[in-house]
């Protein structure tokens, strides 16, 4: 699954426990209708990822969808829902294409109509 948006916050590493867990958040605005802010939590190694990352770009986030079950002292389950990043990339705003030409549709252009049989094979290949 993916989200893409514009980065709205990027948080620092955080460390948790003996074990050295780390956690970093990443907040994406969505561009839609009704734009969500969606936070997403990179963990482990994957929190250097985000290092090269700033407020307002536009990026792809590909993500996992976890969900973990808990019971409480009382006895009483509970269920949590995260969002997980695992890759991110940096999005071109749409026309922001450079120098690159667009592609013509196929059918723009016409076929040939001056062929020879003898020409039709002089591939070097």
């Amino acid at each position: 699954m993916e989200v893409q948006g514009r980065i709205k916050m990027v948080g620092e590493t955080q460390t948790f426990g003996s074990n050295g867990f780390r956690k970093r958040e990443i907040v994406v605005t969505t561009e839609e209708q009704y734009p969500q802010h969606i936070m997403v939590e990179f963990v482990q190694d994957k929190t250097d990822l985000l290092n090269s990352y700033k407020e307002g770009q536009q990026v792809k986030i590909s993500i996992n969808l976890r969900g973990r079950e808990w019971v409480n002292p009382q006895g009483e389950t509970k269920y949590f829902n995260s969002i997980q990043g695992w890759r991110i990339e940096a999005v071109q705003a749409e026309g922001a294409s450079g120098n690159v030409p667009p592609v013509p549709p196929a059918d723009a252009f016409e076929p040939a109509g001056d062929l020879k049989e003898e020409d039709h094979d002089d591939l070097p290949f």
